[in-house]
């Protein structure tokens, strides 16, 4: 800090006060929302039985938490949609590969992937339950086809648009195409990559709960389905909150890949 001149100090100390300052108050609005919440509930202005609350959420989390079975709805809804996410990673970038080798077959394959990409994933949930029964690998592939349309175009795009001057130095060097995919490609294309996981992990998650909406029988979609239906609101709003939580946490891990990326590459 020292080695600093004063103007590069004071726009540091700016720039970590600015971010206190966000910190600070991204926390204070959810406390007073939470504050909020309660004091209304517990004043009767809205319903608890409706709306529930913040202690009684938190009651109801302990509650299961000590039983053990909020173990097994969270582990399910994780397992199906990491595995979605993977599964939508790896088949998007290797169809994505074979459109930028041949593109006769993008240009073939190309109108189906965008009227596909546009359908309402939700419409395809009870036919693949008529197809592949009520069964997890139908979730996984509820919660692939979310996703896997436009991350594969997506990538493809990305592919297309890499510095074509790079792809002819391969050429003129004597590489071939392979030698421009992996050389040139794929390297430049790896902050786009990441980009895709962060929106793909967030469209696994909710093709995972359109699934188990429908196709579970454990799982945070079972669980807000059946609390729905029960009228059991305090386990359908604590779901909803552990969703959130899932979805930022696993969010918060592609950020981090992506730190290590630009750091290694």
């Amino acid at each position: 800090m020292s080695n600093l001149s004063t103007e590069q100090q004071t726009y540091l100390l700016k720039h970590r006060r600015h971010k206190r300052i966000v910190v600070l108050s991204r926390i204070l609005i959810l406390l007073a929302f939470l504050l909020t919440w309660e004091l209304t509930a517990r004043a009767g202005i809205i319903d608890s039985f409706i709306f529930s609350s913040p202690t009684k959420i938190a009651a109801c989390f302990f509650g299961m938490l000590l039983d053990k079975s909020i173990f097994l709805h969270l582990g399910v809804t994780l397992y199906e949609t990491l595995l979605s996410f993977l599964l939508v990673i790896a088949i998007s970038i290797l169809v994505a590969v074979a459109l930028w080798f041949s593109s006769k077959l993008s240009e073939i394959l190309d109108p189906y992937l965008v009227v596909l990409n546009s359908l309402p994933k939700s419409a395809l949930a009870p036919l693949l339950i008529v197809w592949l029964g009520a069964t997890k690998t139908t979730i996984i592939v509820a919660g692939m086809s979310v996703a896997i349309f436009g991350s594969i175009l997506s990538l493809y795009t990305s592919f297309t648009v890499v510095d074509p001057g790079k792809i002819k130095l391969i050429y003129t060097l004597g590489g071939n195409r392979f030698h421009a995919l992996s050389k040139v490609v794929l390297p430049s294309s790896i902050p786009a990559i990441i980009s895709n996981m962060k929106v793909n992990i967030g469209l696994c998650l909710v093709g995972v709960i359109i699934g188990e909406f429908l196709a579970a029988r454990d799982g945070l979609g079972y669980l807000i389905i059946y609390s729905s239906q029960v009228f059991k609101m305090d386990w359908l709003l604590m779901s909803i909150v552990l969703l959130c939580i899932m979805a930022t946490l696993l969010y918060s891990l592609i950020s981090l890949l992506e730190r290590w990326c630009l750091h290694r590459f």
